[in-house]
């Protein structure tokens, strides 16, 4: 064999064999399928960044929007329950990463993402988001001055929303413990991601829903979180939870982050503290300071109380040297007081002599010979009175009597009955009327006449 040969053997052995084989056959279904499977195990979990450039709200809810960038466009939807979760609402040319997972649309032979949550790419972006609906809320007047409520002196309960594991909440009772120790109701909620908005929401509206009056509605509430990045402090931006921070009827204490942090609810709290141990030292005084105050008000008091003593007995002392001996006053009062006890005891027996005098001269006149004389005469005139009474009201009597007979007389004279009695009658209809005239009576009509000694029913003919 020569090396022409053996090259040739060589090169035979190299190729790989040729297949007749045909490719496999597929419907247009199930190639979209086969290729629906691959696109989502492939890509089941991306982040993508890009600027919206389109956004859909169907009448079902869902969200249908475009992502692009200089050299392609990738569609993009939200479905209705993860729409109301996204922390960041869709605009055209905004800036933003989405993470969800990749799948196609056999419908119209296109892959789309399926956004399952969205935040702005950049803090630019981020910013300018927020000013926007700053300016908004500040326009409704959620920020007024005129709105926030005062914050109590000292609150007997204090209610914390914050985590319950973390340095916030220790601060926070170690200050008040060090200040003045307070009831403190926390009430735990997770201070970053999505659902940290809705959790502090709740828990602020679930305090204010507590009716008052009741010993778990606290006086005070403050709102804690430590420091974090601004993505880690957007949940205190969310418009739902500022809008409930400005509606507490409990005094609000925003105390988010560190003193250089500013977001919206601190905007709209009645108070906002640079980091959560200043929130507690604005929330209570400080108890020994209280107490140095009250010892030295009392101190003052007293010292006060006892120089204005000073001076009210000075300032007596100098008016009893005007006044004299009081000693030498009595006595001169004394001497007169005598003198017209004296005089009032005179006075009263010469009146009381008086008196008697003109009581004898008046039992004089009152003897019984002269009342009974009196008497007498009253007797007297009282019988000629009554007898001429009497007299009088016969006459009265008999002067009326001859007048009713008179009147008598005349009304027998002029009754219609004395007419009847001439050979007359009367006629009446069923209803007790007089009939007086023939053509008020209709054939048939049941009449009664009257006679003098009765009365008889008639039929009325023509």
């Amino acid at each position: 064999m020569d090396s022409n040969d053996l090259f040739t053997e060589k090169k035979h052995l190299a190729m790989p064999p040729v297949s007749n084989k045909a490719p496999t056959e597929y419907t247009v279904s199930e190639l979209s399928r086969k290729l629906k499977r691959i696109v989502e195990e492939k890509f089941s979990c991306v982040r993508v960044r890009g600027e919206i450039s389109k956004v859909t709200l169907a009448r079902s809810g869902h969200l249908y929007t475009a992502m692009k960038d200089a050299n392609a466009v990738l569609d993009a939807v939200c479905w209705k329950g993860t729409v109301s979760r996204l922390a960041v609402r869709p605009k055209e040319g905004m800036e933003v990463v989405c993470t969800g997972r990749l799948t196609t649309y056999p419908g119209r032979s296109n892959y789309q993402l399926v956004i399952e949550t969205m935040e702005l790419a950049g803090q630019g972006a981020l910013l300018k988001m927020l000013e926007d609906l700053r300016q908004k809320l500040a326009a409704e007047g959620l920020f007024d001055k005129s709105l926030k409520k005062p914050i109590p002196f000292l609150p007997d309960v204090i209610g914390v929303i914050t985590s319950p594991t973390g340095a916030v909440i220790r601060d926070i009772m170690h200050r008040l413990d060090e200040r003045f120790p307070r009831r403190v109701l926390l009430l735990p909620v997770v201070v970053q991601g999505q659902s940290a908005a809705a959790q502090v929401t709740a828990a602020i509206h679930g305090f204010n829903a507590l009716p008052v009056g009741s010993p778990h509605r606290p006086d005070l509430l403050i709102v804690a979180r430590g420091g974090g990045s601004l993505e880690d402090l957007m949940p205190f931006n969310n418009e739902e939870l500022v809008r409930e921070a400005a509606a507490s009827t409990i005094p609000l204490i925003s105390a988010i982050g560190h003193e250089t942090d500013t977001t919206l609810i601190d905007y709209a709290a009645a108070l906002r503290a640079p980091t959560p141990t200043a929130a507690a030292e604005m929330a209570v005084p400080v108890r020994a300071e209280l107490l140095a105050q009250v010892i030295d008000g009392e101190r003052r008091l007293v010292s006060g109380a006892h120089r204005l003593l000073q001076q009210h007995r000075i300032h007596l002392q100098g008016l009893g040297r005007g006044l004299g001996d009081p000693k030498r006053m009595l006595e001169s009062g004394m001497q007169r007081l005598d003198h017209l006890s004296s005089r009032i005891d005179l006075g009263l027996k010469n009146r009381l002599h008086r008196r008697s005098a003109r009581l004898n001269e008046l039992s004089a006149k009152l003897s019984p010979l002269a009342l009974t004389r009196r008497a007498k005469d009253m007797l007297r005139l009282l019988s000629v009175a009554g007898e001429r009474l009497t007299h009088t009201g016969q006459k009265i009597l008999a002067d009326r009597k001859v007048k009713l007979q008179n009147l008598s007389a005349m009304l027998e004279s002029l009754s219609f009955e004395r007419v009847l009695e001439r050979g007359y009658a009367v006629v009446f209809d069923d209803k007790d009327g007089i009939i007086s005239s023939a053509s008020k009576l209709s054939p048939g009509q049941k009449i009664d006449i009257r006679f003098r000694d009765g009365k008889k029913k008639a039929v009325a003919e023509e």
